[in-house]
């Protein structure tokens, strides 16, 4: 068995929903997989990559697998970013932010060129 550290596991978007789902409580395997729209073979291999890290746990239930959420990984990885704390003001998020905002309005600048162009084009014909 490979180790994995909680951060890596925690990468996949897809990990993160189910880490976030069982949150709220125990899960069933079953009610897992519905909840998102890719095959039951890739969330079992989610989960398992999630048991390895020490973010989850199973038990059987009858022929049911349920999964509950440890948080001791959490703490320990919460431990670990604690020496981060406080971010930098701007930090990386910020210029992020930044970014992201410029991106939306060159984009509705490319819109409303485009609806222009379009308007001038009908009004020619």
């Amino acid at each position: 068995m490979s180790f994995v550290i909680p951060a890596d596991a925690l990468a996949d978007p897809v990990r993160r929903a189910i880490v976030e789902r069982l949150a709220d409580g125990e899960v069933g395997a079953g009610e897992i997989a519905a909840a998102f729209p890719i095959s039951r073979p890739a969330i079992s291999r989610h989960l398992r990559v999630l048991r390895e890290a020490g973010l989850v746990t199973s038990r059987v239930a009858g022929q049911q697998r349920i999964y509950a959420l440890d948080r001791r990984p959490l703490a320990e990885l919460d431990a670990w970013l604690e020496r981060f704390r406080p971010l930098p003001a701007p930090g990386p998020a910020s210029r992020l932010d930044a970014l992201d905002t410029e991106m939306h309005r060159g984009r509705r600048a490319r819109r409303a060129a485009d609806d222009q162009g379009d308007r001038h084009d009908r009004t020619a014909g």
